[in-house]
Parts: structure tokens; sequence; C-alpha cells
């Protein structure tokens, strides 16, 4: 299956395992990756086995197969927002 098989599309939001604030925007769309932009960290790639699920606007990703530093700089991303 391919990400163009779930349906991405450049402006959906992406989130963590379903949490209800999202952490970014899709910039991009390849057949095996995403480009999402994380707020308050800049563009991240996103191997395609890490998209948990894509519906209505939105993008799922599973955090476990995430990078650290990835999952890092998502986990902050509104961080500047509560400080």
């Amino acid at each position: 299956m391919t990400l163009h098989t779930l349906k991405v599309s450049v402006g959906d939001q992406v989130y963590l395992d379903h949490n209800d604030e999202e952490v970014g925007a899709v910039r991009e769309v390849a057949r095996d990756h995403l480009i999402i932009y994380v707020e308050n960290s800049g563009d991240v790639h996103i191997a395609g086995p890490a998209v948990k699920a894509a519906h209505d606007g939105k993008v799922v990703l599973d955090a476990a197969k995430l990078d650290r530093d990835v999952l890092a700089a998502m986990r902050q991303a509104h961080q500047r927002e509560t400080d």
C-alpha cells in the first residue's frame, strides 16, 4: 500500500496516535514518505510505514515507528504556546 492509496494530501493535518491536538501539516506526498511541517521545528521526513491512518484531511502517525528526534519535536510542537 502506498501513501497515495491512503489518500494523503498536501495540507492535511497531522496527529500522533489519534491525539486531539495536531502536530503539523503535510507539505509533500511521495510514494513512500511524507514531508511534514512540524510546528516550532520545521520540515521532517516521515517514512510511509509510520502512517497509521489517513481520512477526512487528517493523517495519524504511529509514534512507535517514528525516529526519536522527530517524535520529540512533535511532542513539543505546541510548547511555546503554553510557556
